[in-house]
C-alpha cells in the first residue's frame, strides 16, 4: 500500500483529499502547515508528496529545494498543488525538482491519475547499473569489473550502489551515513572514509590515483569516472 503525504493548508480540500486517496487504496499522512516539513518527510518516509506552493508559513518551492538537497529523500515524487497558473511558475516549479505540477481549481480524478502515473514511473528501478567497467547487479547482489567477479561485503556493495545510482553527485558524508548505514547505526563519519578506501582498492587501477570515485574538497565524495577534480584523495 502506498503512501501519501499531502501538506495543504485548505482545510476543506485537505478533507477532500484525504477521503478519495484512502477509498483508492492508499494511505495518507500530513499536514496542514508548511512547518517541519523535512522533518515530517523523513519521519514519514512516503511514496509521494503532494505539496501546496502557497502555504500559510511557508513556501513550498523552498521545501521542494530542501527534500531534493536531502539524499535520503531525493528520490521521492513531489506533485505541486497551487492556483499559480502562469507559465513561468510552471517552469519554476518543475525546475526545482518537482514531478509534475496541478493547477487549481483541478478534478480530483485527474489528480488520482497523475499520482498513479507517478508511481508506475517509478515502480521498478532498473536491477542492473553500469559504469567506468563495472556492473553492478541489484537482484544477484553481484558486481563485476571489466567482466570479472568482484568480491564485496555487503556494506561495500551498498556504498557503491548508492554512489554509481547517483553518478556526478557529490556528496558530503553525513548524506552517505544516512542513506547507506540509515539512522540506526553506532557508527562515526570516519567510517565513510574507511570504506571509500576500500572500495577503491578493490575498483581502482591505482588508488592512490583514483578515477572513478573522487574526493571533492570540503564537501564529500562522488563516483564520476568520466571526470578527474582537481580535488585531493582523502
Amino acid at each position: 500500500m502506498k503512501k501519501i503525504l499531502l501538506i495543504e493548508d485548505d482545510a476543506d480540500l485537505y478533507a477532500l483529499l484525504q477521503y478519495n486517496l484512502e477509498k483508492e487504496g492508499f494511505t495518507l499522512v500530513g499536514s496542514q502547515t508548511g512547518r517541519g516539513a523535512v522533518d515530517l518527510v523523513r519521519s514519514s518516509q512516503p511514496d509521494l508528496i503532494l505539496l501546496d506552493i502557497m502555504l500559510p508559513d511557508s513556501d513550498g518551492l523552498d521545501i521542494c529545494k530542501s527534500i531534493r538537497a536531502c539524499a535520503e529523500l531525493a528520490h521521492i515524487p513531489i506533485i505541486f498543488l497551487t492556483a499559480r497558473a502562469s507559465e513561468t511558475d510552471r517552469i519554476v516549479g518543475l525546475e526545482l525538482g518537482a514531478n509534475d505540477y496541478v493547477v487549481k481549481p483541478f478534478f480530483v480524478r485527474e489528480l488520482i491519475a497523475r499520482v498513479k502515473l507517478q508511481f508506475r514511473l517509478h515502480s521498478e528501478p532498473p536491477s542492473s547499473v553500469r559504469s567506468g567497467g563495472i556492473e553492478l547487479d541489484r537482484n544477484s547482489c553481484r558486481v563485476l569489473l571489466h567482466g570479472k567477479p568482484l568480491a564485496l561485503t555487503a556494506t561495500e556493495f551498498r556504498l557503491l550502489d548508492f554512489l554509481m545510482s547517483r553518478q556526478g553527485v557529490v556528496f558530503s558524508r553525513d548524506q552517505l551515513l544516512n542513506s547507506v548505514w540509515g539512522n540506526d547505526r553506532a557508527v562515526t563519519d570516519r567510517a565513510v572514509d574507511v570504506y571509500i578506501l576500500r572500495l577503491r582498492q578493490k575498483i581502482e587501477a591505482d588508488p592512490s590515483n583514483p578515477r572513478m570515485i573522487h574526493s571533492v574538497r570540503g564537501f564529500g565524495y562522488t563516483f564520476d569516472p568520466r571526470t578527474v577534480p582537481q580535488a585531493v584523495s582523502a
